[in-house]
């Protein structure tokens, strides 16, 4: 962990703001109509947000943006459990927190967060780092969409040295796996927290850079999949490969975790949910068939770039 010396918490704040507006106006670019709305939003214990929605345009059924800046007396256990020296203290957070599911089966969803943490005690000096990342969920996979979408990550990661974009794909590899399914929640991308190494300016720059990047990641697949034509059977199985994300949201993620045990605002935290999921029993795709295609080829853990 690293100290506070150098720290600006505003800076870091007046960036997420930018990014969240930034994004908005790349996904609207997408919709002939449809806009966010803006849901601002206060917490009792400190703090608050600007929760945006886009539900029920043309190509994105439903797209989220929130930000949040939020303190507290007593870091959530969900950020405490890897670091169990800093349970009982204080805390700062603020993050924009992304989630893209469009109305087209063969476009994918997405997820994007960048966030950063203060641990504050009043006999010590406070504790900072950095967090973040971006996945892609593929309902039915595309090989150039897996392709761009890694070689995108990699290229935001290389200016900050060669090891760093095969640690952080193998960290959302890991991270982004549901133990109880046994599968993958998609093709990965990028996945980092406890970040301080190297001080302050250093990993906010690689902070920016991944928030940054997801649009460049994410544009060019949803303009050459938003308007595919699909049927009664995509959109089924859609509907079913959902399931799985909110599955691990509700289950394993440790963003949801930590905005609920945190007292944060229940609808904000749960806007990454998809606006309609749904399960079947022992459901096994038919062999050869695109829906079989997604786990036995694109569920695969590999190196894409």
């Amino acid at each position: 962990m690293a100290d506070s010396a150098t720290i600006q918490p505003a800076a870091v704040e007046a960036f997420l703001r930018q990014l969240q507006s930034d994004i908005c106006s790349a996904l609207e670019s997408l919709e002939p109509t449809a806009r966010f709305a803006h849901d601002v939003w206060q917490r009792a214990e400190g703090g608050g947000g600007n929760t945006r929605v886009l539900e029920d345009g043309a190509a994105l059924e439903r797209a989220g943006v929130a930000l949040s800046v939020i303190q507290g007396k007593r870091l959530p256990p969900a950020a405490s459990a890897r670091n169990p020296e800093l349970a009982g203290r204080g805390f700062r957070a603020m993050g924009v927190s992304v989630v893209v599911h469009p109305r087209n089966p063969y476009a994918p969803t997405s997820h994007m967060n960048v966030r950063f943490l203060v641990a504050e005690s009043a006999d010590s000096p406070p504790i900072w780092w950095f967090g973040g990342g971006f996945d892609l969920t593929p309902i039915y996979g595309f090989d150039e969409d897996c392709r761009h979408w890694h070689a995108t990550a990699k290229a935001l990661c290389a200016p900050f040295g060669a090891e760093v974009y095969p640690r952080y794909k193998q960290a959302c590899d890991d991270y982004f796996y549901l133990p109880h399914r046994q599968e993958p929640r998609g093709i990965g991308g990028l996945f980092f927290d406890d970040l301080n190494d190297g001080g302050f300016e250093r990993c906010f720059a690689f902070q920016q850079s991944v928030g940054r990047g997801y649009v460049d990641a994410l544009l060019p697949i949803l303009q050459r999949r938003c308007d595919m034509t699909y049927g009664e059977r995509e959109r089924a199985f859609q509907l079913y490969r959902r399931g799985r994300y909110v599955e691990f949201n509700l289950v394993h993620d440790r963003g949801t975790l930590f905005g609920l045990q945190s007292g944060g605002r229940t609808e904000s935290i749960l806007m990454s949910m998809p606006p309609a999921s749904g399960w079947r029993y022992r459901h096994v795709p038919e062999p050869g068939s695109p829906e079989a295609a997604l786990t036995e080829h694109f569920l695969v853990p590999r190196a894409w770039a």
